[in-house]
């Protein structure tokens, strides 16, 4: 089992989770973040004072799938998300060694 972090622009959320849907993927989390890359934040201006925003605001998506779902995951995420500019943002795959649903007990990929 992968699980999937991938954080992208807060108005791609939609695309992404229906891309997702479109290839079977079933539950996700989302998580609101602030954070920064190689954007490094911009400068605005308020009441005529510049300041710096360092931390922009990003959506995380987590998503924990099937070995063979992954790759096919991780593309229409890409696909989705993808806008050609800066901060575009960032997809992270880690091993997953063990799932429960709760309510039920069942295991690993029958837990998802």
């Amino acid at each position: 089992m992968k699980k999937i972090e991938a954080i992208i622009k807060p108005f791609k959320l939609d695309e992404v989770k229906e891309a997702l849907q479109e290839i079977g993927i079933q539950g996700l989390s989302v998580t609101e973040v602030k954070g920064f890359g190689r954007q490094k934040g911009h400068t605005e201006l308020y009441r005529g004072a510049e300041y710096v925003v360092d931390f922009l605001p990003k959506v995380k998506i987590e998503v924990v799938l099937a070995d063979d779902q992954a790759d096919a995951a991780i593309e229409a995420i890409i696909a989705a998300a993808k806008t050609d500019k800066i901060g575009d943002g960032k997809i992270f795959v880690s091993d997953i060694s063990r799932a429960i649903r709760i309510r039920t007990g069942e295991t690993d990929e029958d837990a998802l």
